[in-house]
C-alpha cells in the first residue's frame, strides 16, 4: 500500500475511533460538568449535534476540496480535530463540550474528502477493493474507539481526549510531510445550491413510490442510533459497568457486526431472498433486544452478541432491494438520498431515544430496547409493501 493511502486510511480510522471513544465516558463526563444525574437528554443532544454537523458540512468540505484541493482541506480538518480534542480534555463547562462536539462533527465530515482522494489516485479496477478497505478501516476504528475510551477513561476521565488529540496531531504531521495533492484544484466559484444537504430529498417527494423505501431505510438507520445513545447509560444503570466494560461490550458488538456484514449478506440474500434476509435480520435483532431488555446479568449481553449481529444482514439486503426500485440512470440520486436518510436518522434518533430513556431510566432501563423492537415491528409491513414491485419506478424516467 502506498504512503498516501496509509495516511488516508489512518485519518478515517481516527475519525471512527473519535466517534466511538466518547461513548463509554460520556455519562460520567456530563455528570461532572452538569452536576445532575439526569444526563440522558444531554447525551442525545451531543450525539445529534455531531451528526448534524456532519450532515451540513460533508457536501461543503467535498466542494471545497474540488475547488481548493484535497490536501489543504484534509490538513485543516486534522488540525481542527487535534485542537478540538485538546479543548474538550480540559473543558469545565457544558457549552464548551457542546462546541467541541460540534467541531468534531465538522472535522469528521472530511470522510467525503477522503473518499474523493481515494477515487483520484485509484484506477477503476482497484477502487472497489480500496473502498472495501475504507469501510474495514472505519469499522476497526469504531471497535478500538470505545475500548480505548473506556480503558483510559477509568484512569482519568479526560485522558481519552488527550490521546485522541495526540493521535490526530501525529496524523496531521504525517499528512503534511507525506501526503501529495491528488488533483489540480478547479479554482472555480462554488455553486451554493450544491452545498444544500436537503437538495436530494426533493427528488424523493416527486416519486411517491419511493417514499416507503426511504422511510424503511430511515427507520433501520434510526434504530441503530439507540445503541450509541443509550448503551453506556443502560450498562451502568443495569449492571453497574465501568468505562472498560462498556467499551468492551461496544467493541464486542463492533467485531461481531463487522464479521457478519463482511461475510453473510450475500449468502443470506441468495438463500433467503432479499426480502427474506431483511425480515430475518429484523427478527434476529428483535430477539437479541428482548433478551437485553430482561437481562439481569452482564454476561447475557456478550452471549447474545452473535444473534444481535445477525441483524446486520438486513440493511445491505434492503439496499439491494431499494436499488431495483429505480432505473440505472437514477442510481446515483438514490444513493445520495439514502445517505441523506442516514444522516437525518443520526440527528433525530439520538434525541428521541435519549428522551424516552429518561422517562424509563429509574423504573426499567431495559425498556429502551423494547421501544426499538416496536419500531422494528412497524418497519416489517413497510418492507413487504414498499418492495412488492422489484422493478424501477416508472416515474423516475418521466
Amino acid at each position: 500500500m502506498n504512503k498516501p493511502l496509509i495516511v488516508i486510511f489512518t485519518a478515517i480510522g481516527l475519525d471512527a475511533a473519535g466517534i466511538g471513544l466518547i461513548f463509554p465516558i460520556l455519562p460520567r463526563l456530563l455528570q461532572e460538568v452538569t452536576h445532575t444525574e439526569n444526563i440522558a437528554p444531554y447525551i442525545g443532544i451531543m450525539t445529534a449535534l455531531h451528526a448534524l454537523m456532519q450532515f451540513i458540512f460533508a457536501p461543503v468540505l467535498g466542494a471545497l476540496s474540488d475547488n481548493l484541493g484535497r490536501r489543504p482541506v484534509l490538513l485543516i480538518s486534522l488540525a481542527g480535530a487535534a485542537i478540538n480534542y485538546l479543548v474538550m480534555a480540559f473543558a469545565p463547562e457544558l457549552w464548551m463540550l457542546l462546541l467541541g462536539r460540534a467541531i468534531a462533527g465538522l472535522t469528521s465530515a472530511n470522510v467525503s474528502v477522503a473518499m474523493a482522494y481515494i477515487t483520484d489516485i485509484s484506477a477503476e479496477d482497484t477502487r472497489a477493493r480500496r473502498f472495501g478497505l475504507f469501510s474495514a478501516t472505519f469499522g476497526i476504528g469504531f471497535i478500538i474507539g470505545p475500548v480505548l475510551g473506556g480503558l483510559l477513561g477509568d484512569q482519568w476521565l479526560r485522558l481519552p481526549f488527550i490521546a485522541a488529540a495526540v493521535l490526530n496531531a501525529c496524523n496531521m504531521l504525517l499528512a503534511f510531510f507525506v501526503l501529495p495533492e491528488s488533483r489540480t484544484p478547479a479554482r472555480e466559484k462554488i455553486e451554493l445550491a450544491a452545498l444544500n444537504p436537503l437538495r436530494p430529498l426533493g427528488w424523493v417527494l416527486s416519486m411517491k413510490g419511493l417514499l416507503p423505501v426511504i422511510l424503511v431505510f430511515f427507520i433501520l438507520s434510526a434504530t441503530g442510533e439507540a445503541y450509541g445513545t443509550c448503551w453506556a447509560l443502560w450498562g451502568f444503570d443495569t449492571f453497574q459497568w465501568n468505562g472498560l466494560w462498556i467499551g468492551l461490550s461496544l467493541g464486542a458488538f463492533g467485531v461481531c457486526q463487522t464479521v457478519v456484514q463482511a461475510l453473510l449478506p450475500g449468502p443470506a440474500a441468495k438463500r433467503l431472498g432479499e426480502r427474506g434476509a431483511v425480515v430475518v435480520g429484523i427478527a434476529c435483532a428483535c430477539l437479541a433486544l428482548l433478551a437485553m431488555a430482561f437481562a439481569s446479568q452482564g454476561w447475557i449481553v456478550f452471549a447474545i452478541m452473535p444473534v444481535f449481529a445477525l441483524g446486520g444482514i438486513g440493511t445491505p439486503a434492503f439496499q439491494a432491494l431499494a436499488s431495483r426500485q429505480v432505473d440505472p440512470a437514477r442510481q446515483g440520486q438514490l444513493q445520495g438520498v439514502l445517505t441523506s436518510a442516514v444522516s437525518l436518522a443520526s440527528i433525530i434518533g439520538p434525541l428521541a431515544f435519549s428522551t424516552f430513556y429518561l422517562t424509563v431510566q429509574k423504573a426499567w432501563p431495559g425498556a429502551i430496547w423494547l421501544s426499538v423492537v416496536v419500531i422494528y415491528v412497524i418497519a416489517v409491513p413497510l418492507v413487504l409493501l414498499g418492495t412488492r414491485a422489484a422493478r424501477p419506478a416508472q416515474a423516475a424516467t418521466a
